[in-house]
């Protein structure tokens, strides 16, 4: 069984197994290991954080690690999950890594690696960083004298960030008369979120761009969009932006209040795309928590609809697979493959601006392309995670919930990737029936595992 990585990279509570920095002191050594036999140069890695204040810890572990191997590691410092991708590739580094638990608390924090490509590492190369980090032979190997790596810090990263995101916003188009209140989560975007829009013409209403290295994602950001909803308000806002910690999630609020989720985004920007002939392939990928409302709609406009496990690593690997470039979460990751190899909350927001300022219309008017079918997702918080068929009666439980929905709707029960819960989804054109079966669904696994609804 796997004892480190889960859905997407390494995450948990600051100095808590796994996030200890003598485990981060043997990924760095694992990766360095990894990517530097597999050039003949000395390696070079490309390490970025968000605000945490563990990230101080984390990073030095990495670095020593990386350094032990004979690998030189490039230090961004406070930036998106999306930037740490980019200037992988863009700098001809062996690997990035970002240190960042997302949406968590401050007192979590994570790791996730990408490789050259910026894309992030698959299954198989997770595994094998594993198997070194618990190998005791590996332990000893290492570099001495003049092989040990170095340590830089990158002056322009942020400058060299804020070219590509501007490189997406067509050259005839400025945002002058648009009014953006941005909300930054405290987190890694509370610098180049800003500083962008306002290079672009926007007038820009800042909020959760105070990061003091406990107060990311505390009540503010995507998961807590209501501040954002008041300043809209109060500012009469065009459009409202609010980022997760490490910015590669976005939530849209409209000129009137109203919340946009990822569904939507995909929605538009698939019809946006395909009027243009920019989609290519008709296929758009999303992941089984999709809407169903939003794949009817993107059928009805001959656009395919193909749907991956939670998690946008997963989402990435199947456009990869087929040739897709777009695809997303209704949480918010958008991936646009022809620019980007992972979420970019900052990238969708300034795609999204653009097709405002292209059609001259309020986002009010160009979103709300299909109607959502009635959708609850119940968290039930668990001790002890168990695989789903390991739970005695849950089969039969699930049929006999899939029958009463008939051919009307959808039942995804999957254990959460990165927290001790299972997640619950019921989905169908009856609200009350919907909300029945979550909740007998729910119950079932309470009563089983002697767990309490989160």
């Amino acid at each position: 069984m796997r004892k480190l990585f889960g859905t997407d990279g390494i995450r948990g509570e600051a100095n808590v197994f796994p996030m200890l920095p003598e485990i981060a002191l043997q990924v760095g050594r694992a990766i360095g290991y990894l990517f530097k036999n597999a050039n003949s140069h000395q390696g070079k890695v490309i390490i970025g954080k968000d605000t945490r204040l563990s990230g101080y810890v984390f990073e030095s572990a990495l670095v020593a690690g990386l350094c032990s191997m004979g690998v030189s590691a490039w230090l961004i410092g406070p930036l998106p999950t999306p930037a740490i991708a980019f200037l992988t590739k863009d700098m001809r580094a062996d690997a990035g890594i970002m240190i960042s638990a997302s949406h968590n608390p401050y007192y979590d924090n994570g790791i996730k690696v990408f490789d050259k490509s910026g894309f992030k590492l698959p299954d198989e190369m997770e595994k094998k960083i594993e198997e070194l980090i618990f190998d005791e032979e590996f332990s000893k190997v290492r570099k001495y004298k003049d092989e040990l790596g170095r340590a830089y810090r990158i002056k322009d990263a942020i400058g060299r960030y804020a070219v590509h995101l501007k490189s997406v916003v067509p050259s005839r188009i400025n945002f002058e008369g648009i009014r953006v209140v941005i909300d930054c989560a405290n987190g890694a975007a509370y610098q180049i979120g800003p500083q962008t829009l306002e290079e672009l013409g926007a007038e820009v209403i800042a909020i959760g761009c105070s990061p003091n290295g406990i107060n990311i994602n505390d009540g503010c950001g995507a998961l807590y969009p209501q501040k954002l909803i008041e300043k809209v308000w109060e500012t009469r806002a065009d459009v409202g932006i609010a980022l997760d910690g490490d910015a590669d999630r976005i939530v849209v609020v409209d000129e009137k209040g109203n919340l946009i989720d990822g569904d939507d985004l995909i929605a538009l920007f698939a019809s946006d795309f395909k009027e243009k002939g920019l989609l290519g392939n008709p296929t758009v990928v999303g992941t089984v928590m999709s809407n169903l409302g939003l794949e009817k709609f993107l059928n009805s406009q001959g656009i395919s609809f193909v749907r991956t496990p939670v998690g946008d690593r997963y989402v990435v690997l199947k456009m990869r697979e087929i040739g897709s470039i777009l695809g997303g979460e209704t949480s918010g990751h958008i991936i646009f493959l022809d620019k980007a190899t992972t979420g970019d909350g900052l990238l969708t927001a300034l795609r999204l601006i653009s097709i405002m300022k292209e059609r001259g219309k309020p986002l009010s008017e160009l979103v709300r392309l299909f109607d959502k079918y009635p959708q609850i997702i119940k968290n039930v918080r668990v001790k002890e995670k168990l695989p789903l068929e390991e739970i005695s009666g849950i089969e039969e439980v699930l049929k006999k919930a899939e029958e009463k929905l008939k051919d009307k709707g959808r039942i995804v029960v999957r254990p959460s990737g990165t927290e001790p819960k299972y997640r619950v989804m019921v989905e169908g054109e009856e609200e009350a029936l919907v909300q029945e079966l979550a909740e007998y669904i729910a119950d079932f696994i309470r009563g089983k595992l002697g767990c309490e609804e989160g």
